[in-house]
């Protein structure tokens, strides 16, 4: 079999089964696939969108407000083009009305690209057609939302709109003097506050960039190299199948922002192989959401939300990106912790070595594929920005993929990728359209500043009830908006009340960023692990159960940071983070133990709580809690030590004497 056939599992031609089950879970994965004429000019479009953004990457952008009309055109256009009015619509032909949509979606933005002088001049008098045309381009922009991100976003910027037009009606503080329909269309289409803000901004100059860099990087192979490195590595050790999903899906998160996406693309190969070796089918569906759920926060590349917190904070992207590194190490650390012992406890082994490729020969065959993430992170350590950085890497992977025959990559296949990254950033570029719509309203009517003062008197005060009301608000957001309009939501609202508390801007930007993230594991709504149980044939509602336990590490460790921002590793020595990191790994370690249930024989409960609360503390980077932690920790494994052999001489005792000792030895 071709080799690199076997890498493309996340392309179009993908299993139907997968591309049913992505376009259940994930509504970014439920476009048109129409062949003939028609699909191929789709196609050129997608293509020319990626070849607008390569060219200005090259040559510099465009005006802001021009470049973001373009970047919404090429957008907007696909969208109605590619996704049906109905998630359960034919998605195997084009009706006219969305082909007029197409053109409207086009046009709306290009009218402020074709008078944008006239528009300059008239500035703040907009004539009876710029007011129409900003009322349609906020319609447009909405349903092109509802089609490729979801209704809840919509419905959560309707709301938005309403309480600018309502506010007249409003009780108490909400209350605001209240716009007509005709201002808040003008102040959300012509000014750079509204749909052409700073969001779409980031989404038209390097998110767009790096999602087309995720495209090459998979055509070359990448993915397949993922995943045989990681079989390599522990392939072979207890639980090996569930520990190589936990290593392939870190690493895919260097190149993929998307939750569900992972789950079924490398979950389609890692979950059938933990269920094989023993694992409980919710288990091994849960381990897969839990590790792909993961990618988002871990740099080089995180989700796009990372690449928004560096323009709203202010902040160096490859500072955002230097913060994450210790909390995704403890995330994963926590995650693998807990696989490797639940293997023990029921006493799981690894694959046979003779069945697992060598890792000499994986670094031989693909390991140059890894360049093109190493370029970027020596570009963006250099100062380089991350478009220069993304557009440097997208050349690269081109360049190293024709070291080797399994990687090199024909005129065809770099269309293909073109055409692949233009379609995997039409719900970044809707969803960050749709949150200029929320910012824009926050800006004309001073709301954000309103909500956070309520969310801080509402918790009198109190820190941690403030942290916990925003955790609450992004979890909820995050039921049915990405990870990309959560964020932008409560960056704007909740954020804005942890900094009145005294939190570090970066620390309360990561707080609520965090958040947005974990909503995909977690139940009622938890979207990566429903689609990791499609595959397993789970219980959905328990596998989002199981995930959250695995990755409490994302519950936790924001706290922590808040509480302690040197987490976030910012102005400490290279002595201070080799310390925190050891600590902190141990103490996730102990908290993976503690949530098992299992070291070297069954916690008891009183073990679990003594594992508990000396990780937490060992977390915390402070030395008083780390000594602390460490004493606790110190007297339970010695405990598990003394009750491990006792349990093992009573077990040889009871072998010498009775022919029944051998159903009685522990699982473990």
């Amino acid at each position: 079999m071709d080799e690199r056939a076997t890498s493309r599992r996340q392309e179009p031609d993908a299993p139907a089964d997968l591309e049913e089950l992505l376009a259940r879970y994930d509504v970014e994965s439920a476009y048109r696939r129409l062949a003939g004429w028609i699909g191929r000019a789709i196609a050129a479009l997608a293509i020319a969108f990626s070849l607008f953004q390569l060219y200005t990457a090259a040559f510099g952008v465009l005006e802001a407000r021009l470049q973001r009309a373009v970047h919404l055109a090429f957008g907007m256009s696909l969208v109605f083009l590619l996704y049906p009015a109905r998630r359960r619509g034919d998605r195997r032909s084009l009706p006219w009305w969305d082909m007029v949509l197409a053109v409207a979606g086009a046009a709306a933005p290009l009218y402020l690209v074709v008078f944008y002088q006239e528009i300059v001049l008239r500035a703040a008098m907009p004539t009876p057609t710029d007011v129409a045309v900003a009322i349609a381009s906020v319609l447009l922009v909405l349903e092109a939302a509802r089609r490729v991100v979801g209704l809840p976003i919509v419905l959560v910027a309707t709301a938005f709109i309403l309480y600018a037009l309502l506010g007249r009606s409003l009780p108490g503080f909400l209350a605001h003097r209240g716009f007509s329909l005709s201002q808040v269309a003008n102040h959300l289409y012509f000014t750079t506050e509204g749909i052409f803000g700073i969001p779409l901004g980031v989404s038209s100059t390097f998110i767009f960039l790096f999602l087309l860099l995720g495209a090459f990087l998979e055509k070359t192979g990448i993915g397949r190299f993922f995943i045989d490195l990681a079989n390599a590595v522990a392939g072979f050790a207890s639980g090996g199948p569930a520990k190589v999903a936990v290593i392939t899906s870190a690493l895919e998160g260097t190149i993929s922002g998307s939750s569900v996406a992972n789950t079924v693309g490398s979950g389609s190969l890692t979950i059938p192989m933990m269920k094989r070796l023993g694992y409980r089918p919710e288990f091994a569906a849960a381990v897969e959401a839990a590790a792909s759920t993961g990618g988002q926060i871990m740099p080089p590349i995180m989700g796009a939300a990372a690449f928004l917190m560096a323009e709203f904070t202010g902040i160096p992207y490859i500072e955002v990106a230097k913060a994450a590194i210790l909390p995704a190490i403890l995330y994963f650390t926590g995650i693998f912790i807990a696989v490797h012992y639940e293997a023990k406890r029921i006493g799981l082994r690894g694959i046979a070595r003779d069945q697992l490729p060598g890792l000499w020969s994986v670094a031989k065959s693909r390991g140059h594929l890894i360049l093109p993430l190493v370029g970027i992170i020596w570009l963006l350590m250099e100062g380089s920005t991350p478009m220069k950085a993304a557009f440097y890497g997208i050349l690269l992977s081109v360049g190293v993929a024709m070291i080797h025959p399994s990687t090199r990559m024909s005129g065809r296949e770099i269309l293909a990728a073109l055409e692949q990254g233009a379609r995997g950033a039409l719900g970044v570029v809707m969803a960050t359209a749709v949150a200029g719509i929320v910012i824009g309203v926050i800006t004309l009517t001073g709301l954000g500043l309103k909500l956070a003062s309520g969310v801080v008197q509402l918790a009198q005060g109190n820190l941690l009830l403030t942290m916990v009301a925003t955790m609450l608000t992004s979890l909820v957001l995050g039921m049915g908006v990405p990870t990309t309009a959560n964020y932008v939501i409560t960056s704007t609202i909740a954020a804005p009340a942890l900094l009145q508390l005294g939190v570090p801007l970066l620390a309360a930007h990561m707080f609520v960023f965090y958040f947005g993230v974990v909503a995909d594991i977690t139940p009622p709504v938890a979207l990566a692990a429903y689609a990791g149980s499609g595959i397993a044939g789970s219980n959905p509602l328990r596998t989002g159960v199981v995930a959250s336990r695995l990755a409490i590490g994302a519950f936790l460790i924001p706290y922590i940071f808040v509480f302690s921002p040197v987490l976030l590793l910012q102005d400490v020595t290279l002595a201070h983070t080799l310390q925190i990191l050891a600590t902190s790994v141990t103490g996730m370690f102990a908290v993976a133990v503690a949530l098992g249930g299992y070291l070297r024989t069954t916690l008891a409960l009183w073990e679990r709580v003594l594992f508990l609360v000396g990780g937490l503390m060992m977390i915390d980077p402070k030395l008083t809690t780390d000594a602390a932690g460490f004493t606790l920790l110190a007297a339970a494994v010695a405990t598990q030590v003394w009750r491990a052999r006792r349990a093992a001489a009573g077990t040889g005792e009871l072998c010498a004497g009775s022919p029944e000792a051998g159903r009685s030895r522990p699982s473990g």
